[in-house]
This record gives C-alpha cells, structure tokens and sequence, in this order.
C-alpha cells in the first residue's frame, strides 16, 4: 500500500475520533476514482489521498483542496457524489 497516506497535520486517531468509524484507515490510491454528477456525466478523478470508512471515502485529489465523499465498489474503485471544501465537515458528514 504505498500509496496509502495521510492528510498534512491529521493523525488516524484524530480522523476516526471526528468521523465516529474507528476503523477508519488510508487506502492505497491506485484505484479508479469517478465524480458522478448525473447519468452518463462522470468525470475521472486522480487521488492525492483516499480514506475509507467501511462502504464510503473520502477522496483528495490531486491539485484540488476540495473533499469528495463517495461509495467504495467492490472491485476498489469509487464513485464519488459530494465534495466539501474543509475535511474536517466532510468527516462530520460521514
């Protein structure tokens, strides 16, 4: 998982403390991540960081300070359909 990474500053404990998942941990960032605005409209997404919290994530992605929140497939790609500017309201969001 050498792509699994933390945000600057945020420790685990401080994620899963904020979010209420104690399972909470860094995904490795390879792996497919959409924006799924509406049917047929998905816009490819290259992650920074993504952290999983059983079934959803939070995806950062590369060159943006914005959140998205989305689902984690099964075959580990996500498809995202919220962002938030702060991680800290995307983790209360969670």
């Amino acid at each position: 998982m050498s792509g699994a990474r933390l945000p600057a500053g945020w420790t685990l404990e401080a994620i899963r403390n904020i979010s209420g998942d104690q399972e909470a941990m860094a995904l490795d960032t390879e792996r497919s991540v959409e924006w799924v605005a509406g049917p047929g409209c998905r816009a490819r997404i290259h992650p920074e960081i993504v952290l999983g919290f059983h079934g959803l994530c939070l995806v950062k992605p590369v060159n943006d300070e914005d959140w998205y929140m989305g689902s984690l497939n099964g075959d580990g790609s996500v498809d995202c359909w919220s962002a938030y500017s702060d991680l800290h309201e995307a983790l209360r969001g969670l």
